[in-house]
């Protein structure tokens, strides 16, 4: 029975094969990989990973999707929202008791792929950052305007919360371009994939300080930071050296970073 697309879940299935051989290529999976696919939807992707890792785990919300996979002798799946998937705990089950012994991985080496609901792609982002110290990379097809904030560079217009918070963290390319008649139906927009690997020594900040420090010099991105961000860090009892007469578009990533470790707890 064919599968119609359900809207509240942002389905829309990958159809054409030259772009999955294209994502299969960036994406490089080897056999025992310890993989994840978010969202597999009709398997379009699947099929080509599983055939290469021996074994794959995918996370499928949509019930009857995930029917479907279970028949799949290869599929481990997990029927859930990707929301509330512990992948810290998700990556020690499939380490050490999930797998066939050679298939095994250390708890810190999760592959995560997927094709990203748009509507909720960046909580999905902030989500994972929550579980970054157990992945070594993730691939994720994702809205190509989503893509280009994300590996954005400083004095862009792309620039903002999103590349702050996400390249303290992480090394990013966009590394492939998905136009809307690749799906099943078609989206809106034009899509692409993201290369994110984790920076292997990461500078270290209370991570709660600077997410509310990035949110509050781009609350108001248009005006000086000496009208937002000064007054944050005036409640703060900062008196170091910061240039308020910039725009907060115009702050590099390390110096976000500097300040809040200036101003953590």
């Amino acid at each position: 029975m064919k599968h119609l697309p359900r809207k509240r879940f942002g389905q829309h299935f990958l159809t054409d094969s030259a772009i999955i051989d294209a994502i299969v290529r960036e994406i490089a999976p080897r056999a025992g990989d310890a993989m994840v696919e978010i969202g597999p939807g009709l398997a379009a992707l699947t099929q080509p990973l599983v055939e290469r890792l021996g074994r794959l785990t995918v996370i499928e919300l949509d019930r009857d999707l995930a029917a479907r996979l279970r028949q799949h002798p290869q599929l481990d799946v997990v029927e859930s929202d990707v929301l509330k998937v512990d992948f810290t705990a998700l990556a020690q089950r499939m380490a050490v008791g999930e797998q066939q012994p050679a298939q095994r991985r250390s708890a810190g080496a999760l592959r995560i792929v997927g094709n990203l609901p748009y509507n909720i792609s960046s909580p999905i982002l902030f989500h994972l950052l929550d579980h970054v110290a157990v992945v070594q990379d993730q691939h994720f097809m994702l809205q190509k305007e989503v893509i280009d904030r994300m590996v954005a560079r400083p004095a862009t217009g792309d620039y903002g919360r999103l590349s702050v918070m996400l390249q303290w963290r992480y090394a990013m390319e966009n590394v492939l371009f998905v136009p809307p008649a690749c799906f099943d139906p078609p989206p809106r927009v034009d899509s692409a994939v993201v290369r994110m690997v984790p920076l292997a020594d990461p500078p270290p900040i209370d991570f709660a300080t600077y997410g509310d420090l990035v949110q509050t010099a781009f609350s108001q991105r248009r005006k000086i930071l000496r009208h937002t961000l000064g007054r944050w860090l005036e409640a703060r009892g900062f008196n170091g050296d910061f240039d308020l007469q910039r725009r907060a578009e115009e702050v590099p990533v390390h110096e976000y970073v500097a300040l809040a470790q200036a101003v953590q707890p």
